[in-house]
Formats: C-alpha cells, structure tokens, sequence
C-alpha cells in the first residue's frame, strides 16, 4: 500500500525565511521518490480458497513461499474452504479481500453482487460428471430416472449450472433425473448410493482408477460447453480502496502460478510439508499432471480472459432462463489499466504544476504506459486471435512435451479425431494409440528433432479409437521455443485421412484384384510372376506356371444361368486356393481361366501332385441351390527357366500345354517340355491304372526265404509284391510304390499285403514251422498316419489264430531320426502286441545309435552295399563284424541281405551274424512256389 502524503496545516508566507522555502523544494522533491517506493508495513489480506487445500490452489502457495506476496508489500493469509460459494460469501461481506471461484461468479454480478474477477487460472473447466461404466459404449442418457449429486440443492449459485447446461443440451432435463444433496464423498458412486456424481476430472478419476472401478467421465465440452476454471476475484471497494494492492495482488498470484507449473514436484512436497496431507504425493502430482491441459501454461498467459468466452458462459446460462438474453457484465472484468490509478496520481503530486521535473517524469512515465497499454492490447488482441484459431482450426492441435510425450494442450478437434476426451488424453501418453508398426518411425523421427537434426517433419501413420476402430492421419509435427531449462515442446498437428486411404484401397483393390472371386487379376498375376522371377533369378529355383481352364463350364452357364455359373467360379477359386500354399499365387484371368504361380522348386514331383490334387478338387460335383453341376479341368503346365525367359512366352507355353490336355481327354495336365510331358503321361497313365489295380486283383505276393545261418533252416521270409500289369507285363516296385505313396493308395495296398501275408503264415505256421514269421515292409506314410491301422491288424491275427510273433515290421532308419510322437506310440502299440519291429537298409543312412536305445527294435538288417564286397580284412568286413556285436550287446538279432556266394555266407556266420537272405539261397518267388521250396527242404514243425 502507497505511503499517504501529510496534509499540511498551512502555507509558507512569500516572505518567510530562506530555509523554509529551501525545505519546502527539498520536500516536493521527495515526493516522487516517495510515491514510488514500496511501503514500509506489508499489508494484511486474506485469500479464502473454495475448497481445502490441494495442488489446485498451488500457485498461491507458490506466491507465498516463494516471497512474491512480501515483495509486492502484501502478507496474506490463505484460508481452506467448506464449499464452493464461501469464497463469493466472504467477499461480498468483506470477511477476505479475494476468493477463487468458479463461471458462476457472473450469476452472482448480474444478481447485483460487486464480483470482480481478476484473471482466469483455468481456461477449461475441469468439471464433468461420472457414473459407473456398464458397457463398451458410453451412453450419457443412463442417468435419466436416476439419482444423481450434481451442486447444492441449497447455495443459489454453484457449479451444477454447468453440467445442467450440459444435460439439457443432450436432451436430459433436470426434472427426468432426481439430484440429491451432494457429500462430495466418491464411496457414494462406487457403493451404488447415487448412479451419477459430479466430479473435477484433475481428482476423482486418481481414486476411481486406484480401486479399479469402472467409470465413464462426461464432460460439458463435448457439446461446445467451455466454461472457464477457477477465477481470481475480489470486490469493487477493494479495486476503489486500494487499487495498487489489488494489481500487486493479482501479479504475485499469477507469478506464482507460473513457478508452480514448472515445479510440479516442489509443489508437491510443499503442500505435504506445509498445508495438507489429505491426499499422498502421487496423487498431487497426478492432480498437477491433468491441470496442464486445463490451465495451458504454456500456450496462454495465466490469468487471461477473453471477453468473448465470458460471452460464451452468459448465453449458456441465458440458455438455462438463468439471465437475460445479452446481459450487460461491464465492470465484471478487471482492468488493470483503469481510471483509478490516474485519480490516485492527482491527489499524490499536491500541485504538480510547481514540480516541473516531476511533470516531465510524469509525462515520460505516461507516454510508456500509453504505449505500454497499446502494446499489451495488441498482445491480448494476438493471444484472442490464436487461441480462437486453435479452438477453431479444422485441423487436430496438441501441444506435447517432446521428453515425457505428456499434453500441454490439446483442441477439440485433435480429440475428435482421435476419438478421446482431453480427461482421457490428459491420462495417456502421446503414440500410446498410435499403431505399434508405426510408432517405431515416429520415435526415429523424434528422436532426429530433439537433436536438431531436422525443425520439422511429416508422416502419415495409423492409430486405434477406443472402440478399436483404425484412423489414418497424416501428421505433422514441430519443434517449438521453450523458456531455457525446460523440456522441449513440439506441436502436432493431425488430420484425418481415412476416407482417402479407404478410397485409395478401394481404387487399388478394384485395379488389381477380380471383383467376382477377389483373386488377383491378370495385371496383378504378371505383377507376381515378375517379382517371382526376379528371385528364381536369384536363388537358381524353379517356377511353376499353371493354366487351369475349366471343361464344360459353357454348359453350366447355358443350363443353370450366369448367376448359377458366378457361383461355380467363386467356389471354384476356393478349391483351387487350398491346394496350393498360401506364398503361392492364384490369379483369375477372365472367363473359366485360373492361373498358379508355384515358386521356389527344386523339382517337378511337387506341381504334378498339385496338379493332380486341382483336378480331383475340381471334379467333386458343385453344388449350386436345388442343382449340382460337374466339370473337370484341364492344365497346362510350364517351368521357368527352362521352357522361356518372358513372361508372354511362359503364359503362350502354359497356353498350349493347357489344350494338349484338352487335346488328350480334358480332366489332366499337360507339360509343354516333350521330355518331362512324355514322363509325366506316363506317370498320370501308371497312377490312373494302379487306382483300378486292386480292385482288378494285378497284385501279387512273392516271398524270398531269410535262412538261419547255422542251421540253413528257412524260419522267416519277407513278403514283396509285384503288379501284373495287363499290358506292360510285371511292374517294378521301383516304379509304382513312389505313385502309390504320392496318390495315397499305398494305404490300401498295405492293407492288402498284410492280410495276404497273415493267410500265409498261418499256413506255414501249421504246415511247416509253428515260429514261422513274415516280415512286412512299410513305407512311413503307412506308419506315421494317425489312425487304428494296427487295431485291425491284431484283430485279423485274432481271428486267423496268430500270434502277434507271426509278423515282423520292417521300416527304414530314417523313420526313426526325427519321430514324432505318432511313430513312438505306434512302435509301442507294436511292442505291446507282440509284433516284432526289423530296421531295414541298416548303415546306409544318417545313422544314430540313439534310437537302438530309445525304441524297441528286434532285427537290424545288414544292407546288401556291405555284404556284396565281403572279404577278410576289408573295411566292409570290419563293419559288419561291428555291426553285428554292436547289435548282439543290445539284444537285436542280425539279418544280413544281398548274400550270393557261399563265401559271404561263411564270412557273415563266422562273425556270429543270425540270419541271411538274398540270391545264394533264392530270388524273390510267388508264394505257391515259395510253399513248394518249404516242402523240398523238408522244413521241420
């Protein structure tokens, strides 16, 4: 406060003595000097606060404890509050110089009360209403015949006109829902005692979150409800009164405010340590942390106030029948450049017209405030013009901290788009929504700004909405100045792109891909078929081009219609999709024709099983409504490199392999290489024949004796088949069991050899030896497949009178190398039924020792590459007498092939070898003349 100037009781006479006149000019020269000094005496004020102590009140702490309020003369004392009008109550009945209260201060100004607010701390309220979350959407019209505690039900003016705007706005009158008088006490909400509760969005979602209940947070901005925060006011006599107190007031609080925002933490431990303990640390800084987007210390000035949003408030509350339409609030704003200071100056100068210099200085002094006033103005005007840009701007707006990625501020329309409330991006992170596989990038980016590397860049990326929708946006992002020692800041800047993506996708998908089955079409199809021959290139592998047309599909669309024939191409593309896999390439050139690319071969057995495999899906009947249709098809088939170089030559190749199989019967494939077609007919025409095989009874059963080596009894025998082919006489194994495993028909064809063999032996058994034992080879697409197989194996014994011991299993080593848990429950259902289990080819393999170990093997069959070069002291030699004790110490016993002179027979039984088998003894033989040889050994019971 100002230093009063004595009146003084009388004038020094003209006459009077020199050093009168010489002290009256000294002291008119002090009174400038006088005027400008700060008073000795602080002033007592006190500041009454709306609520208890908390970080929402810290900048005033800050002023306090910071010495800001005793450098401005003033020592003030901070009070708690009971409820949020008690502040406007003390003013008004001048209990305290200033308060802190809410937008409902202008109700109390037009109801005659001389409120004068000072500066807005918040820019954004932080009021909004909870009520717990029942579902994945948020529905604000839950509350509708519920109870509620939204404001007082007593106090004339609170904050419940802000969320009652809100309401009625949203289509939800007070009268729809019934309010009770508030305990301000969140147990109510959780307990179930309310089912709404109005809440600051900087405290109640703290506790919510810590005892992990459900909420939903609605807040009066997101219909264009923005009312300001809390306001600094004070009364029209304190401004009259002391009009310097109230500047010196209002700028050590706002001063205070700034330290208090950049010193979170030190607030923090300041109001634990001075003023409250109510609530923990975390919870300050939680408070401090969802005040930054509310109070936007950074982006405006603490403590402006745009008339236009006061504007804003009084036509909500003309919305409400609460005040006239255009209420007139002059005087309701401070003006810290008002008429007042000007009237105090003329009472303080005591006829300044004698104080020559002091006029000057005033004058000076007036001049820079003139200016300084103009100045100011263009500021606010500046700071009104940007901050209405930034609420306005089509474009999304956040202010992010480039360290902690915390908002600073964030525009309505940035919430829009990414589909959150500023509640809940105060809480979050800035990327947290963004999509992981685009994150990465932004951080690069990021990370390229803070070390200047770049001012500035641009992306488009995606991020999730909460209900799990996916944006596209391109963003743009720029380093910003910040006070020095602060965190760096970078503004972002979204737009929404979505639709021109989605219309992109649309474009590209309706460009590349068949509308009517969604495979690629021919532009897509030479696009692969490129890229595919670039890295043929590359590797040195083999492509595969397929021209599948399919036969008789005319006839389907003349009969059953277009839309019947739409339906047979769409199903037809499935069928053709399974049997290849998913890295290669189906494409639908137009019409009937279907293309495969098979990339990556080494070999041709491959294409032909997936050829084969298109044709047999193809010729299932199409069922289609009331109707089935059947077609086959017929392909052509071409190999990069070897047939061309380009692709025009490999689809003209593909072409013409496709009608030769036309040409030939459709329902095949035809390869446009001679050598490899002339194969592959033979192979198509072997398999087609084997498949009636079976049923026409071509099969037949040979044996070839296994002699015991010291005894040369004949015990055991191996079971081989052999095909009579009507045409091409006996047929190798060599040749048909590979089509017969390729085609599955070696299912059926073990199937066959078993029960043939077990007829046998339950013969011979009876006839000539009663341990007589056949030995039957299995292929391991036999043994691995995961069915009962064996199940009916013994029950056949069963019936026959067999013993499991009849019958041996042979199997290759390489069964054993990599077996799964199939092949280990198969060897131990073998062993349980007592059928032994014979290792063939023995030694010609990856051989591991481990598995003699681990399974239960009986017989180890010593290959016919080490019996054919037996001699004393040769390395075969040597490993077969290794073999063969190896074998012993284990408990196998040794069966030797491929012996055809009598001395690898006396060279094998001299190493203690158990069995032998091959030409010395006798060839392969039909099982009546192998029965015939039993009876001229004379083979003893």
């Amino acid at each position: 406060m100002p230093v009063r100037e004595p009146v003084p009781t009388s004038t020094p006479a003209v006459g009077a003595p020199r050093r009168w006149r010489r002290a009256g000019l000294t002291l008119l020269a002090l009174l400038p000097a006088l005027w400008l000094a700060p008073a000795a005496a602080q002033d007592q004020v006190t500041l009454q606060l709306k609520h208890h102590h908390q970080f929402q009140f810290a900048g005033y702490y800050a002023a306090l404890e910071q010495g800001y309020y005793r450098e401005a003369g003033l020592d003030v004392r901070i009070v708690e509050g009971a409820d949020g009008n008690e502040p406007e109550r003390d003013v008004a009945a001048g209990k305290a110089e200033y308060g802190v209260g809410a937008s409902s201060l202008m109700l109390a100004r037009l109801a005659g009360k001389p409120v004068v607010v000072l500066g807005v701390v918040f820019q954004h309220s932080p009021y909004a209403l909870a009520m717990r979350q029942t579902s994945a959407e948020p529905d604000i019209r839950r509350i509708i015949g519920k109870r509620a505690m939204i404001g007082s039900l007593v106090d004339e003016f609170g904050s419940a006109d802000e969320l009652l705007a809100y309401l009625i706005k949203e289509g939800i009158p007070a009268s729809s829902f019934q309010r009770v008088e508030p305990s301000y006490n969140t147990a109510d909400l959780i307990s179930g005692k309310v089912d709404a509760i109005a809440v600051y969005t900087t405290n109640e979602p703290d506790t919510f979150d810590r005892l992990g209940f459900p909420y939903d947070i609605y807040s009066p901005r997101s219909v264009g409800i923005d009312f300001y925060g809390d306001n600094l006011f004070t009364s029209e006599r304190e401004i009259a009164n002391h009009p310097e107190r109230v500047r010196a007031f209002r700028a050590a609080s706002m001063r205070g405010w700034q330290w208090a925002m950049s010193h979170q933490e030190q607030m923090a431990d300041l109001i634990l340590s001075k003023y409250s303990r109510r609530s923990d640390r975390a919870h300050l800084l939680y408070e401090a942390h969802q005040m930054v987007p509310l109070v936007q210390p950074v982006l405006v000035e603490i403590g402006y106030q745009n008339p236009e949003r006061w504007r804003h408030i009084a036509d909500v509350y003309a919305g409400l029948g609460m005040v006239p339409k255009n209420a007139n609030f002059d005087g309701f704003l401070y003006q810290a450049d008002g008429g007042g200071a000007s009237l105090l100056w003329l009472y303080r100068v005591l006829g300044g017209a004698a104080l020559v210099l002091a006029l000057g200085a005033a004058v000076h002094f007036s001049l820079l405030a003139r200016e300084r006033r103009r100045a100011n103005a263009a500021i606010r005007t500046g700071e009104q013009r940007f901050r209405t840009m930034f609420e306005a701007s089509p474009l999304g707006i956040a202010l992010v901290d480039s360290v902690t990625y915390e908002y600073r501020d964030i525009n309505p329309r940035f919430q829009e788009i990414v589909g959150r409330s500023q509640a809940e991006l105060g809480a979050m992170r800035w990327l947290e929504a963004g999509h992981p596989e685009d994150v990465a990038q932004l951080k690069v980016q990021m990370g390229r700004l803070l070390v200047h590397e770049i001012g500035s860049f641009k992306i488009t990326n995606r991020l999730f909405r909460p209900d799990g929708e996916l944006v596209w946006i391109e963003v743009s992002v720029t380093a910003i100045e910040t006070e020095q020692g602060s965190h760096p800041h970078h503004l972002c800047m979204i737009e929404d792109v979505t639709d021109k993506k989605q219309s992109e996708a649309l474009i590209w998908q309706q460009a590349n891909f068949d509308p009517l089955t969604q495979l690629p079409n021919r532009r897509m199809f030479h696009d692969r078929l490129a890229h595919d021959m670039l890295k043929s290139q590359r590797d040195c592998s083999r492509i595969a081009i397929l021209f599948i047309d399919l036969d008789h599909f005319k006839e389907v669309n003349d009969t059953l219609g277009h839309h019947q024939g739409d339906i047979l191409l769409v199903d037809a593309a499935r069928r053709i999709s399974a049997c290849v896999r998913k890295s290669d390439t189906v494409a639908r050139l137009g019409g009937d024709e279907f293309t495969v690319i098979l990339s990556e071969l080494d070999g041709t057995e491959r294409v032909e099983h997936i050829a084969q495999h298109i044709i047999d899906s193809l010729r299932l009947p199409f069922p289609l409504g009331q109707e089935q249709a059947f077609v086959s098809a017929s392909i052509g088939i071409t190999l990069y490199p070897d047939d061309a170089l380009d692709i025009d030559d490999l689809l003209k190749h593909a072409d013409q392999a496709m009608y030769a199989a036309k040409g030939a019967g459709r329902n095949r494939y035809s390869y446009f290489t001679p050598t490899l077609q002339v194969a592959a007919l033979n192979r198509m025409r072997l398999t087609n024949d084997l498949r009636g095989a079976l049923k026409a009874e071509q099969f037949e059963l040979y044996f070839q004796p296994i002699v015991h080596l010291k005894s040369g009894r004949i015990h055991k025998a191996e079971a081989l088949i052999r095909w009579n082919h009507p045409q091409r006489g006996v047929v190798s194994p060599m040749d048909f069991i590979p089509l017969a495993e390729a085609s599955g028909l070696i299912i059926d064809i073990g199937e066959w050899v078993f029960r043939a063999s077990a007829r046998w032996v339950q013969r011979w058994r009876h006839e000539h030896h009663p341990e007589f034992q056949v030995s039957v080879n299995q292929s391991p697409l036999e043994f691995a497949r995961e069915d009962g197989a064996y199940d009916t194996w013994l029950s056949y014994l069963q019936a026959l009178g067999l013993p499991g011991q009849s019958v041996v299993v042979e199997i290759t080593e390489g069964l054993l190398l990599d077996a799964n848990a199939t092949v280990s429950n198969k060897l131990l259902q073998l062993r349980d039924a007592g059928i032994q289990v014979a290792l063939d080819d023995f030694g010609t393999g990856y051989s591991s020792l481990s598995y003699l170990k681990k399974f239960d093997i009986d017989y180890l069959k010593i290959d016919r590459s080490f019996t054919r070069n037996l001699a004393p002291d040769s390395s075969d030699m040597a490993l077969s007498d290794a073999i063969i004790v190896m074998a012993h110490k284990l408990g196998l016993r040794v069966i030797a092939e491929g012996v055809e002179t009598p001395e690898q027979r006396d060279l094998l039984a001299a190493a203690g070898c158990d069995y032998g088998q091959g030409y010395l003894f006798a060839r392969p033989m039909p099982a009546e003349q192998f029965d015939a040889l039993l009876r001229e050994q004379g083979v003893q019971r």
